[in-house]
């Protein structure tokens, strides 16, 4: 089976060492872009869970919820959540059970769909979007600290990126045995708890359900504000779900794992924008430092667990970068993408962080609906894919251009060419139809190319 090949490089070297009870076991940390052998498949569906879940329990998750409101009423903003999670985590559980099938990264997995230079322009923009989430991640740690303890900004940004860095040096294997299977996970779900209680206990839920949105934000823009979020790890899932011991866990465990913290978040940072009055959706981390003790806890028990957001970002900068360059050492790509978005953090802020979102969905929720459509066709082996495969790379940027059709986002000098011609704001939203047209188109050519290929084939006489 193709999948089974290995190629020798400095990356594949595996570091053999004395478990418990005399046995050996060996470790991966820095695998580069070759299969996973079986013997290092070890991340079960509960651990894949427990990955997910951890990555969902996030600041920024919470910060993205309060965007919803007060444009949506919280009862669109609510059912915006539920549709948007659904909708997304389905292809998130997706693409991790085609990376635990592959066994390969995420941008290693686009040669077989786009070829091998085909693949370069997703891996350049995963690169950036990694770059890109990391440093809001960083951004946000470093505020939350800050409206904690006070003091110099610059300060968390560095400590808060230098923690990042020394997570993404440990590995995925290493990052859920060693932090959320031991501590993190639990830790931030009883402060997520309390918090949940602090928001809840005097919120006037009943008054809140009952006021109108103000507007200038559509349902099914909502619904991709919601879908953004999960969209986002696509390009990322199989960096880690390759070393997951089977593609159904790998499935399940993402899908169920990321949902849950994701819905619980989206929908408290609605609800806390709306029952404290705040002016805008950043303003969510500061209402919680100024909450009280048990609240200030929370938060910083959440900044601290924060820095496996950016962990998740960096390294998959570093293996996407692998994917052009094959034989440069993964943690020296580590250490330079740490550097790059450490400098990020003193030149960015948040205010554009909505349309960010909206921009990366709009590149790799068509992308995604290639890939499936070509793993479903049975073009499964990036190894063994052509240069460039032009006709899907068309299906990627047709969806695109209908997601940006139905839901302009981008420079504002894009959004007014688009304007003119897209049905109305936010008519249908772009993430599902986009989606639908990549992979329809995808599926589609590609049956064509090969009944051409049937009847252009000489007859044996």
């Amino acid at each position: 089976m193709p999948w089974t090949r290995l190629r020798s490089h400095p990356s594949n070297l595996i570091r053999v060492m004395p478990a418990k009870g005399g046995a050996i076991e060996e470790k991966a940390p820095a695998w580069g872009i070759t299969p996973v052998p079986e013997r290092l498949r070890t991340l079960g569906g509960l651990e894949n869970g427990m990955l997910w879940s951890s990555l969902g329990l996030s600041l920024l998750v919470l910060v993205a919820g309060a965007f919803l409101v007060p444009a949506l009423s919280l009862p669109d903003a609510l059912l915006a959540i539920l549709v948007g999670g659904v909708a997304g985590n389905l292809m998130l559980g997706c693409a991790a059970g085609i990376g635990a099938e592959a066994g390969v990264p995420a941008m290693v997995l686009l040669r077989a769909p786009l070829g091998r230079a085909g693949s370069y322009l997703p891996t350049g923009l995963n690169v950036v979007q990694n770059l890109g989430w990391t440093i809001f991640e960083v951004l946000v740690i470093a505020t939350a600290a800050q409206a904690l303890v006070h003091g110099p900004l610059w300060v968390w940004k560095l400590a808060a990126a230098a923690a990042a860095t020394v997570l993404a040096l440990l590995g995925p294997i290493g990052f859920v045995r060693e932090w959320v299977k031991r501590f993190a996970l639990w830790v931030v779900l009883a402060s997520l708890a309390y918090l949940t209680w602090w928001t809840l206990h005097d919120a006037h839920l009943g008054e809140l359900w009952s006021q109108p949105g103000t507007g200038g934000l559509s349902f099914w823009q909502g619904v991709d504000l919601m879908v953004a979020m999960p969209v986002s790890w696509l390009p990322l899932a199989a960096d880690y779900t390759r070393f997951a011991q089977s593609p159904r866990g790998a499935f399940w465990g993402s899908a169920v794992g990321y949902f849950i913290p994701n819905v619980w978040l989206y929908a408290l940072g609605a609800i806390l924008l709306l029952s404290r009055g705040l002016a805008d959706a950043p303003s969510v981390i500061t209402a919680i430092a100024a909450g009280g003790v048990g609240a200030a806890l929370a938060l910083v028990v959440l900044g601290v667990d924060e820095t496996k957001e950016p962990f998740a970002n960096i390294y998959s900068a570093a293996v996407s970068i692998q994917n052009v360059l094959p034989r440069v050492p993964q943690r020296l790509l580590i250490l330079a993408v740490a550097s790059v978005a450490t400098a990020g953090t003193f030149v960015i802020d948040l205010v554009n962080y909505q349309s960010f979102l909206y921009l990366l969905g709009s590149f790799f929720v068509p992308l995604f609906g290639v890939l499936l459509a070509q793993w479903l066709a049975g073009e499964r082996d990036p190894f063994a894919a052509p240069r460039i495969r032009p006709a899907q790379i068309v299906a990627w940027l047709a969806g695109f251009c209908l997601y940006q059709w139905l839901a302009p986002v981008g420079p504002s000098s894009w959004i007014r060419i688009v304007d003119h011609t897209h049905p109305g704001q936010g008519a249908i939203g772009g993430s599902l139809p986009s989606f639908v047209l990549a992979f329809v188109l995808s599926l589609g050519l590609t049956l064509a190319g090969r009944a051409s290929a049937r009847r252009d084939r000489p007859s044996v006489a």
